[in-house]
């Protein structure tokens, strides 16, 4: 019997060494969802972006866009429709090729510096767009764009913005902090938010056409295409004006919204929800 015990003892701690073996060099089975749900997460983008090898705009993106931009694999922003967009081409441009023919990764060459009051040459935050991404998210065509707009309540008006994104909530939540300045009433007007065109002087769409942008206070706005008879790109010399005060400026910007001001070529009533320029 003690040979028998001693026998049946040594079997058990056999098997149980064996089992243990076996689970620590086996791949985890198809039916398994704990086993799969922890692979999946160990490969994703998001946990990629950790070990810096997504690019800081893709991020940017991903966080500001959570609804369609996905993730980011081989140099390309993952859809949430499936298909991909090529984050950056390659190519080396000029300022003119990049506000014409933007890639994603165009759009971070230039810093959103809220600390800069006039901007210097060709310092352009947020200008430049790529209109691919920008039809890929907000629609493709003025149709498709007006699908999305819903009215937003604007100082006695309603105008009309884009629920995409968050925009007219985000618009929303400006209208209600600017309600709290009336010193600032005589700057609110709007004089337009979606309008398809294309840009003054270019061959490219306007963020108009996306439903996310809005001018206001067309009485005590500035635009250099209006100052100088040269509407080249890169005009030198372009004399800025601004008579925007800075916390109407910095209440849109806490919300998501670039201001045009900040532009080497300003547009000081124009303010565009961009919030990749602000995620952290």
């Amino acid at each position: 019997m003690k040979w028998y015990a001693k026998t049946m003892h040594a079997l058990l701690i056999g098997a149980v060494l064996m089992g243990v073996t076996l689970n620590c060099s086996s791949k985890p089975k198809q039916n398994d969802a704990s086993s799969a749900s922890t692979e999946a997460v160990a490969s994703s983008p998001e946990n990629k972006a950790a070990t810096g090898d997504i690019p800081p705009g893709a991020k940017a993106l991903m966080k500001a866009y959570p609804d369609f931009v996905k993730g980011y694999r081989d140099n390309k922003l993952i859809m949430a429709d499936g298909s991909t967009l090529v984050y950056d081409d390659g190519k080396e441009k000029t300022f003119d090729q990049r506000l014409n023919n933007a890639d994603p990764e165009d759009m971070f060459t230039i810093p959103y510096d809220t600390n800069n009051w006039v901007p210097g040459y060709l310092h352009d935050p947020g200008r430049i767009r790529c209109e691919a991404l920008y039809k890929k998210m907000y629609g493709a065509s003025a149709a498709a764009v007006q699908r999305t707009l819903v009215p937003v309540k604007w100082f006695g008006q309603t105008v009309r913005f884009t629920k995409v994104n968050g925009a007219a909530d985000a618009l929303r939540k400006v209208a209600a902090e600017l309600a709290k300045h009336p010193e600032l009433k005589k700057y609110l007007k709007s004089s337009g938010s979606f309008y398809w065109r294309q840009v003054r002087f270019a061959n490219r769409l306007s963020a108009h056409s996306f439903g996310m942008t809005i001018d206001i206070g067309v009485n005590y706005s500035d635009y250099w295409g209006f100052k100088t008879r040269n509407h080249s790109e890169t005009t030198k010399g372009i004399k800025y004006y601004n008579r925007f005060p800075r916390t109407l400026v910095q209440i849109f910007e806490k919300h998501g919204f670039v201001w045009g001001g900040r532009w080497y070529h300003y547009d000081t009533m124009h303010f565009e929800y961009r919030p990749e320029y602000f995620v952290k």
